[in-house]
């Protein structure tokens, strides 16, 4: 495409103005730099190139594509059909478009890594001085998009801008000509994947409003055989309310998203306008799908939240039955407490005492009670407990066993999932993660653990903020000012675990209000470890083992499962020699990976 930067911007010019001048043209019906009749005469009378003539179709399109570029190279617009005709005729008829689009498609192709081939790149390509010449074309590149060969992105910050979907570059190169996705007959799993790229492509500026409610109106068409789309076509809506219902079924269908708010829905609507109107009909509850009850309104702390919405549980039953989402308490981020397996665990003199008060304050009814006597002395009802320790000392396990026991199922946060290279895009994941815990709360009978697993990197100690700070530093800083906010206003249980508590920010350590720590087991921990991992081994082993080496039980457990592979592999049986060499291979690798990152896995 362009060559240099400075050509690039020799030819910029603005969306508004590209926009205005293709009206003008359109309005004095001047649209193509040349008329096919003077196309026909030059393809006769001049001297061709070579290429003009040939008549191996054995190249397929992409080699004719790439013909057409390299004629482009060293000719004008109207050199290139003239001297490239052959190549151009094949290609308009593969894809059933004009010779000039031909043209125009070739070179968009030609860049088809970049998703933003702007129109003064082609302006440049195709040798036209400058980019009103090329904007003579804009009705060609629209007829490429309606042919769904290229998208456009119009974008009010970036101007016009255009790139080839990956899917047109892949049906050309495996079939040698497009065919269009089969979007038809499709699977409720299937259909919720399109819905959601259409959504995408909407919100990313891809897909223009009138051109999304086609789309939607044609998926839902061409999938009457779904219950999704029988219902959802038997409410009758009109347009626009018909693809916000649409857009709140993928936010719940594909997000699990039951907490959405004016900014996940902006993008759908042609101007600010529109949009103000269609929130203000949500916020005062007048909007059909608020009347319908086919949306309903969050509560925060017992409170209607009037700027926070989700699709409601008749809704679901009624839409989404086939994705088996039906109700609030069905949430696709819960491990249900039912599905924990019952596992024996071991800990120091004193410390299964704080485990059993803790596990005993969370059975429902203790909990119930407690808060209630908090919040009617004005103190903080919401519980939040750190499990810290080295690797493999049980934290996580113990969380589990707690949930298991008192009957809570646990939502777990993957803490990679909230790190984002997008400003603002983490902040926002650490608040929709509480967003959904508040939701999860609220529609369980006995609410749920959040569980912060391997919570280092978020409770760690802030950074300080200056002028030269770096961006990560202040993103980071934010997010645990989130997470602090939050977990001031808790109503629920909160546990997290660190390998590394000594670097807790204080401000962290106030707010957990009880604080378990976890060491490697002792001798006689080590001795109930092995003997129910290797119930088989001797006890003159056992003890042998338990005295020689401080292992943690994760340790202990990843020796017995190489005992089992070896067995299921050899047959061998267990053996005292090979149990040495795995416990001293065990120290090693955790020596080397404490070295390394500063800790291991939970």
């Amino acid at each position: 495409m362009c060559s240099s930067k400075e050509e690039r911007t020799n030819f910029h010019v603005s969306c508004h103005s590209v926009a205005d001048m293709a009206r003008v043209d359109q309005e004095s019906g001047q649209l193509d730099l040349f008329d096919m009749d003077t196309y026909g005469e030059m393809s006769k009378s001049d001297d061709m190139d070579s290429s003009n003539a040939c008549e191996d179709n054995d190249i397929g399109i992409l080699g004719h594509i790439e013909k057409v570029v390299e004629i482009s190279k060293e000719s004008d617009i109207n050199e290139c059909l003239a001297k490239g005709k052959a190549h151009i005729e094949h290609i308009a008829q593969k894809l059933d478009i004009s010779p000039v689009q031909a043209v125009l498609f070739s070179h968009f192709m030609n860049g088809f890594t970049s998703d933003r081939i702007s129109i003064d790149c082609i302006a440049h390509d195709l040798k036209c001085g400058s980019t009103i010449g090329v904007i003579r074309y804009i009705k060609d590149c629209e007829a490429l998009e309606s042919k769904k060969l290229i998208r456009c992105r119009r974008n009010a910050h970036d101007g016009i801008s255009y790139h080839v979907p990956f899917n047109v570059v892949e049906s050309l190169r495996e079939h040698g000509e497009f065919q269009p996705e089969n979007r038809e007959n499709l699977t409720i799993e299937e259909f919720f994947v399109v819905l959601e790229r259409i959504f995408y492509e909407r919100e990313n500026d891809l897909l223009p409003h009138n051109a999304m409610k086609n789309e939607l109106l044609d998926l839902i068409g061409d999938n009457m055989h779904l219950t999704f789309c029988k219902r959802v076509m038997s409410y009758k809506l009109r347009n626009e309310d018909f693809t916000l219902l649409l857009c709140f079924c993928h936010l719940c269908g594909n997000n699990n998203d039951d907490n959405i708010g004016g900014h996940d829905i902006k993008f759908l609507y042609d101007n600010s306008v529109a949009f103000k109107q269609e929130k203000k009909s949500l916020r005062d509850g007048s909007h059909v799908l608020i009347r319908n009850r086919f949306v309903e309104y969050n509560n925060s702390d017992g409170f209607v939240n009037a700027e926070s919405w989700r699709l409601s549980d008749r809704a679901k039953d009624e839409l989404l039955s086939e994705l088996n989402v039906v109700s609030r308490g069905n949430n696709k981020k819960l491990i249900s407490h039912g599905g924990i397996k019952p596992k024996a665990m071991f800990y120091n003199p004193g410390k299964e005492a704080e485990i059993r008060k803790l596990a005993s304050l969370l059975q429902e009814e203790n909990f119930r009670r407690v808060q209630e006597r908090l919040e009617g002395k004005g103190m903080r009802k919401g519980f939040a407990c750190l499990f810290s320790g080295g690797p493999g000392t049980g934290k996580t396990e113990t969380a589990y066993q707690i949930a298991r026991q008192t009957g809570r199922d646990i939502m777990m946060v993957d803490i990679s999932e909230t790190k984002s290279m997008w400003y603002g895009e983490s902040e926002k994941r650490i608040k929709e993660i509480f967003d959904d815990y508040r939701t999860a709360v609220e529609g369980s009978a006995i609410a749920p653990i959040l569980l912060f697993n391997e919570a280092d990197a978020v409770i760690g100690k802030r950074k300080e903020s200056s002028e030269g700070s770096r961006s990560v530093d202040q993103t980071e800083n934010t997010i645990q000012n989130i997470i602090l906010q939050e977990m001031e206003n808790l109503s629920g249980i909160m546990l997290a675990t660190t390998n590394m508590a000594q670097n807790m920010d204080d401000a962290f350590e106030r707010r957990f209000l009880y604080k378990i720590v976890f060491d490697k087991p002792g001798v006689d921990g080590r001795k109930g470890i092995w003997k129910t991992m290797l119930p088989d081994l001797p006890d003159a082993e056992v003890a042998e083992l338990s005295q020689r080496f401080e292992l943690s039980g994760g340790q202990i457990e990843n020796i017995a499962r190489k005992v089992e592979v070896d067995d299921i592999l050899g047959g061998d049986g267990l053996s005292m020699d090979t149990l040495v060499q795995y416990c001293e291979d065990e120290l090693r690798s955790g020596i080397t990976a404490a070295r390394r990152i500063g800790f291991g896995n939970v």
